[in-house]
């Protein structure tokens, strides 16, 4: 008899081993003449078990992780491929882990499950069904489903997706002969995030069927997938999913017999940051210089090519299908407030359990770092939360109890973003975080307006200036003033978010951890990064 084993695929599988005990598996079952058929899956998101090995047993499927070559004869030996309990390495049904089993996942219901390389298997898992049904419906219905789903933009602005597919589904192209455009932000660059990847290497197909059906929406024929050069094995899986699903019909003319057309396309972006921005992305895609580009006009009236585009995450795009196959009621009944549905947190940093984690709206982020995270890796008492990126403020411990959601957020003075959660324990020092801050601004920086170029520049300046002031036991109230005025100057005057977000994580250290900025019995530790002349 055969028994079905899965092994991840994806990159932080890979980076831990994963390919090495893939072939262990098959060496020692050869030896012991075992007939198995392995899988390769993607990831669950529980990063902090990988390489994770499953079984599929009567029952289900039974995981054993994290596992390592030296571990596989023992496995096999005691009994693995029957589900046994024997082995150190076992954690029962994979569905019952308590790190998976307390989530609510929608977007990510396939990720883990499935071949992410076998259409027929994405189809066997209700895959398909939202397009089939968009291409039932007229491109108004389809954006009155998104606007009552109350989907918002996964990639960090959260603007309601229906409000700016109703945009592009309005505009009208410069000439019979232009079209419009579905474009995918890929490029997914903030520290500690990692939700997109994981859709495109666990669950590629989601993806494509959600840009199908965003082109069915507005009359787009065209659609593009930006992807950072720093996800090889995203653009492998991605290019040999687009391949299925052409051969599928489900790209290309004539979609599933419907007259309707679609052709999808992967760019690799170049490792800037700034493309993370729509319109330096739209500059990009069109072969320039990846600079931000003034609004309006928005992207939506003239995007890429000067033609109307949707410009959405990877996230946002690979929620659609699921509202298209149940319903925008049905994901409109998760999240709280205006933040409706689901978001894939992402638990990275100084934690124990990093991974991913998809719940409802609502929940603080206590309840995700105690519930999932179980604490900081070092055993240390926590000291800072950074939600939303290396632009997302530092959290202090009275704030941990807000509500994830975006007004919640919004109202103590920070952003939620991308969902990205980075732990930080009390060996930290904060000044080298304010000081990363302004440095990362530096190097990411597109130059193209002054506040951002030369704004964060001098921000490191100011801030080499306080340390060095304080090592000489000299004020620093008129530096402090200077960093302050800056701040605000970057924030007003910054032509995009990269400028005019800088500033967040800077003021959210001066304003929660005072005691610890620049006074911060770690400063030595900050003085070895100033920029020696």
């Amino acid at each position: 008899m055969t028994t079905n084993l899965y092994l991840p695929m994806d990159t932080t599988a890979l980076s831990m081993g994963a390919d090495d005990v893939a072939k262990a598996l098959e060496f020692q079952t050869s030896v012991n003449q075992q007939t198995v058929n392995l899988i390769r899956n993607g990831s669950r998101g529980m990063f902090y078990l990988e390489p994770l090995l499953e079984v599929e047993t009567e029952l289900g499927r039974v995981a054993y992780g994290p596992v390592s070559i030296n571990d596989v004869e023992s496995l096999l030996a005691q009994g693995m491929l029957e589900g046994s309990a024997e082995h150190s390495l076992y954690l029962g049904l994979t569905e019952e882990i308590p790190y998976l089993a307390k989530q609510q996942r929608l977007t990510f219901q396939r990720a883990g499950i499935i071949d992410p390389l076998n259409i027929d298997d994405y189809i066997k898992h209700e895959g398909f069904i939202g397009l089939s049904n968009a291409l039932k419906l007229s491109g108004q219905d389809i954006v009155d489903e998104m606007k009552v789903s109350g989907l918002r933009g996964r990639g960090g602005a959260a603007f309601p997706t229906g409000i700016k597919w109703q945009t592009v589904l309005d505009a009208k192209t410069t000439s019979a002969e232009e079209q419009k455009y579905i474009v995918c932000n890929a490029d997914e660059g903030d520290s500690g995030t990692f939700s997109d990847r994981l859709i495109m290497e666990a669950d590629p197909f989601s993806l494509i069927e959600g840009i199908i059906i965003a082109g069915l929406a507005v009359g787009a024929t065209q659609g593009y997938i930006y992807l950072r050069s720093e996800y090889p094995q995203a653009h492998k899986i991605l290019e040999h999913a687009i391949a299925s699903a052409y051969q599928g019909h489900y790209l290309g003319d004539n979609i599933q017999g419907s007259k309707q057309s679609f052709d999808l396309e992967v760019r690799v972006g170049a490792g800037a940051y700034i493309c993370g921005e729509e319109t330096s992305l739209l500059e990009s895609l069109e072969g320039k210089r990846g600079l931000v580009r003034a609004k309006p006009p928005l992207p939506a009236i003239e995007g890429l090519f000067g033609q109307p585009t949707i410009v959405n995450n990877v996230i946002s795009l690979a929620t659609v299908p699921i509202i298209l196959a149940k319903g925008a009621q049905y994901y409109q009944d998760y999240g709280i407030g205006r933040s409706r549905g689901t978001l894939p947190f992402q638990l990275a940093g100084n934690i124990k359990q990093g991974g991913l984690v998809e719940l409802a709206f609502g929940t603080t982020l206590a309840d995700i770092i105690n519930d999932f995270g179980a604490k900081t890796y070092t055993g240390k008492p926590m000291k800072a939360i950074q939600v939303g990126g290396p632009l997302g403020a530092y959290l202090p411990e009275s704030q941990w109890q807000t509500p994830l959601d975006y007004e919640a957020f919004s109202a103590i003075g920070v952003v939620l973003g991308h969902g990205g959660i980075v732990v930080f324990d009390n060996s930290v020092s904060m000044t080298a975080q304010a000081r990363f801050a302004m440095e990362f601004c530096v190097v990411e920086s597109c130059g193209k307006c002054t506040p951002c170029r030369i704004g964060s520049t001098r921000g490191v300046e100011v801030i080499d200036k306080m340390i060095t002031a304080h090592e000489h036991d000299e004020p620093t109230e008129a530096l402090n003033e200077l960093l302050v005025d800056l701040c605000d100057t970057m924030i007003d005057g910054s032509l995009c978010a990269m400028g005019g977000m800088t500033p967040i994580p800077v003021r959210s250290v001066m304003q929660h951890f005072s005691d610890d900025f620049i006074t911060d019995a770690t400063f030595q530790q900050v003085k070895k990064l100033m920029v020696k002349e």
